[in-house]
């Protein structure tokens, strides 16, 4: 008997290769962040498209997976101790994917810190002052006559961007010159919000050239090209 057969979520999505990580996620840019991390690693999964134009992720099955309801959340049917974990929120699964991978997270703990540190920065900082721009300029925020909110959030991101820039001046990645779940954890926000949220004016994007070299470089690996688009949405 398959170990999803104990987990809910797994009726509504039903896994066609029980044996691999089961994904629930959209492009957005903390599922592409899993979808890239999944992708890098070599880690057998299979995705699931959680849509909300049909309000999967307020499902009864989703819930069962994920009480926050927002994407993505996973289950590896061989976790710690061969059991079946579940589990949420995009940040803790980079680090768990580092771990059991091995992958593009430092082993010395000096450069693990440094490295956990700048994954705290995009979730406590740069993924939500985005989220908050993208829906102050491109959705319902621009009708607010009070700008002041929308000001609010554009001059925390720039500034959260000054300081991407600033520590890029010297360096290929966010940590020197290895690749890691730091920048899987930034680049899709920075993606966005010159894509999708179209605020790369508003922001003065190009002006921060570090930000840019980085930003192409990391889009440019085989990897995140494909998780840009995992699961499709159509």
């Amino acid at each position: 008997m398959s170990a999803l057969n104990a987990f809910e979520i797994a009726r509504k999505w039903p896994a066609q290769y029980p044996d691999r990580i089961q994904l629930y996620s959209l492009p957005t840019p903390n599922g592409v962040k899993v979808s890239a991390m999944l992708e890098e690693t070599g880690l057998p999964y299979e995705a699931h498209k959680v849509d909300f134009a049909t309000g999967d992720q307020k499902s009864p099955e989703f819930l069962s997976l994920n009480p926050n309801n927002k994407i993505p959340a996973m289950i590896d049917p061989d976790g710690p101790g061969g059991k079946p974990l579940p589990l949420w929120e995009s940040g803790a699964m980079l680090i768990y994917l580092g771990e059991k991978s091995g992958r593009l997270l430092p082993a010395d703990p000096a450069r693990k810190a440094e490295t956990m540190q700048w994954l705290m920065w995009q979730m406590g900082g740069l993924g939500p002052m985005a989220g908050q721009l993208g829906f102050f300029h491109k959705f319902a925020g621009r009708d607010y006559e009070d700008r002041r909110p929308f000001e609010r959030y554009r001059d925390e991101v720039k500034r959260l961007i000054g300081v991407l820039d600033r520590h890029l001046d010297d360096r290929d990645f966010i940590i020197g010159p290895d690749y890691t779940i730091a920048d899987i954890a930034c680049w899709p926000w920075l993606r966005n919000l010159g894509g999708f949220y179209e605020a790369g004016e508003v922001l003065g994007l190009p002006d921060f050239r570090n930000v840019m070299r980085w930003l192409d470089t990391c889009l440019s690996r085989a990897a995140s090209e494909r998780a840009v688009n995992i699961p499709p949405r159509d």
